[in-house]
């Protein structure tokens, strides 16, 4: 009896995991929120749906628009309303360089770098394009350029552009999105997004559990 109930509890709940992930892999709510280019280089992206994404063979290119030219893979699972960089340095000098906490995910030793006029590119586990953003003083006369201090947009309704324009702003040392001066001199605020609903961490086990209740469901049909 245990045994049925913990079955049929089990199916539930790997069925609820499986919709929860089925929804997450068909969203294209990420969004590029912020970047840098020189200096502490580095590009962030949001989760702004509303469920957890999982960013396994997810990947990211310049203006060359390969997919799977940097993977994102290390991201894991990305809670809705987190942020997560991926950085021309080293993970451990660029959380060090802007004393980030262990909680924000960082894939360091990007070496797709970033130019004056370039092209940020983020491509989905299936290849489709989820954004990209066009950006440089040069090609678009009078917007950001992002050296050593990075962009942000005044919106969320320009982010569904592909082409950088007025409505992003250069970071400021105690401005609405937070920012501030790293350990180099450098000005952002990597990690966090302003405009983003409140981050939901996800749960330590959350990930094995799923990987056992998988295991579980496999292992009854085996003996049926």
């Amino acid at each position: 009896m245990f045994t049925k109930k913990f079955s049929r509890t089990a199916a539930y709940g790997v069925l609820a995991a499986s919709a929860l992930f089925a929804s997450s892999a068909s969203a294209s709510n990420v969004a590029i929120t912020e970047w840098m280019y020189n200096g502490d280089e580095f590009i962030e992206f949001t989760n702004l749906s509303n469920s957890v994404i999982d960013f396994t063979n997810w990947s990211y290119d310049d203006d060359s628009r390969t997919v799977g030219a940097v993977s994102l893979s290390a991201f894991g699972l990305v809670a809705p309303g987190e942020s997560v960089i991926l950085s021309e340095s080293t993970a451990v000098d660029f959380r060090t360089n802007w004393s980030l906490s262990a909680a924000v995910k960082i894939i360091g030793g990007n070496t797709v770098n970033l130019g004056r006029n370039d092209e940020i590119n983020l491509f989905n586990a299936s290849g489709v394009l989820v954004d990209r953003l066009s950006y440089g003083d040069g090609n678009f006369p009078g917007t950001i350029r992002t050296q050593n201090v990075s962009g942000n947009p005044l919106n969320l309704q320009v982010l569904s552009q592909d082409t950088v324009s007025t409505d992003w702003v250069l970071s400021a040392v105690g401005d609405s999105f937070g920012s501030y001066a790293s350990l180099g001199g450098f000005i952002a605020n990597p990690g966090q997004f302003a405009l983003a609903p409140a981050a939901v961490p996800l749960p330590a086990a959350f990930p094995m559990m799923l990987s056992a209740l998988a295991a579980f469901r496999f292992g009854r049909k085996k003996r049926a």
